[in-house]
């Protein structure tokens, strides 16, 4: 599997374990309303009804619009704000610059969601090829970030970049997980900027 980051590319400032980072809950969302109703309006466009979701790096809420979804296991690093998640019908805390490999079966969903997080991960190519194992023929993956971040937990070649070198680093790790960028959405609906990568599982 090809890296896509170099290490100094995947360096953080801050190198202490995330467990400690994320010990404490954070009930705040990372985006203002603009994004999330703009996020909620992309999910609804792209998934059905009845559709299997893995919400990854997920937190107290995943935005999804209100249907009825087949099952909705979301992970993250703080089990008390998974807990608090109502959308969730099961979840576990897992990190992924520590451990890469989902406890997750093969072909298991339709759709992939990481929603304001991607930043964080320093082993994207990893993360990714797990996407394209655990999501059925077809399934789809949603990667959408703004321009906020922890500076000290975003590794060094995303605080670098620049919104559209962004989102080429997105699309680069899509391709470095075997899945097919199918379309990319920019816009800026209040305040924060919004970019969502959809690929696709062949």
């Amino acid at each position: 599997m090809a890296s896509v980051l170099t290490s100094l590319g995947r360096s953080r400032r801050d190198e202490s374990d995330d467990d400690n980072f994320y010990d404490s809950p954070r009930f705040v969302t990372h985006a203002d309303d603009g994004f999330i109703n703009k996020l909620i309006n992309i999910y609804a466009s792209v998934l059905s009804p009845g559709d299997r979701i893995f919400d990854c790096m997920s937190s107290w809420v995943s935005h999804l619009p209100d249907e009825d979804y087949g099952r909705t296991v979301g992970h993250g690093l703080n089990a008390a704000e998974l807990a608090a998640n109502d959308a969730l019908d099961e979840w576990f805390v897992q990190d992924l610059n520590r451990e890469q490999s989902l406890p997750l079966d093969d072909d298991a969903f339709d759709a992939v969601l990481c929603a304001l997080s991607v930043q964080y991960l320093q082993y994207p190519a990893a993360v990714f090829s797990e996407f394209d194992r655990i999501l059925a023929p077809q399934g789809r993956v949603i990667i959408s970030f703004t321009n906020r971040m922890f500076p000290t937990k975003a590794v060094r070649a995303w605080r670098v970049a620049d919104m559209d070198e962004r989102t080429t680093l997105v699309e680069a790790y899509c391709r470095a997980g075997g899945l097919t960028v199918t379309e990319t959405v920019t816009a800026q609906p209040e305040n924060d900027p919004l970019v969502a990568v959809i690929a696709q599982k062949e």
